[in-house]
C-alpha cells in the first residue's frame, strides 16, 4: 500500500482530527472554563497543524477531502466528548455519527469518472 492508500488516509484523518479537536477544547476552555491564557497559543499551533493535516490527503479538490473528514470529525467529537467532558454519547449521537461516517465513506469511496 502507497503513502496514498486508504490506511494513510484513515491516520490523516484520525491526526487531523485529534489536532482540530485539541485546538478548539484548548480554546474553549481558555475562552469558557478559565484556562490559562498560554492555552490559546497550544489552541493555535494544534489548529495549524490540523490544517496542514488535511493538505496531505490525496485529493484534487479541497472540498472533497475536507467533506470526507466531517463525518470522521463528528464521530471523533463524540469520542472527546466522552473522554474529556465523561458525558457518553446517547443513540440519537451515535445514530447522527453512524449517518455522517456513512456519508464520508459515500464521498471517499463513490466511483469517479474524473
Amino acid at each position: 500500500m502507497t503513502a496514498t492508500g486508504l490506511p494513510f488516509q484513515v491516520l490523516v484523518y484520525a491526526a487531523a482530527a485529534a489536532a482540530e479537536i485539541g485546538g478548539c477544547f484548548a480554546v474553549w476552555t481558555v475562552l469558557r472554563n478559565g484556562a490559562p491564557k498560554p492555552w490559546l497559543l497550544v489552541g493555535i499551533c494544534l489548529l495549524v497543524i490540523f490544517a496542514w493535516l488535511l493538505t496531505l490527503i490525496p485529493s484534487a479538490l479541497a472540498g472533497r477531502a475536507f467533506a470526507a473528514y466531517g463525518g470522521i470529525y463528528i464521530v471523533a467529537s463524540l469520542g472527546a466528548m466522552w473522554f474529556l467532558e465523561r458525558t457518553m454519547p446517547d443513540a440519537w449521537d451515535i445514530s447522527g455519527g453512524l449517518v455522517c461516517l456513512a456519508g464520508a465513506a459515500l464521498i471517499l469511496f463513490a466511483p469517479r469518472t474524473a
